[in-house]
């Protein structure tokens, strides 16, 4: 069995258009759409919040290293 020609896609369209209606068709197209865009726009939330997260520099100087310690009041001596 071979590959399907140009007649055949064209037949299968006119049917699926019979079956569904253009009207169905045109939400389904708008629907697909607006899920894509807020796809996109959802990916580009996320490397904006990457980019937020990135560590800002320090005072001049800074290693940049993590130290660890303990925080005690102050006694009076």
């Amino acid at each position: 069995m071979g590959s399907f020609s140009i007649w055949h896609w064209l037949i299968v369209l006119v049917i699926v258009m019979l079956v569904f209606g253009t009207k169905k068709l045109r939400n389904f197209g708008t629907d697909l759409g607006s899920a894509v865009k807020g796809f996109k726009e959802g990916m580009g939330t996320a490397n904006e919040d990457a980019a937020a997260k990135t560590p800002i520099e320090g005072p001049a100087g800074a290693t940049g290293q993590t130290v660890e310690g303990e925080v005690r009041e102050k006694t009076k001596s």
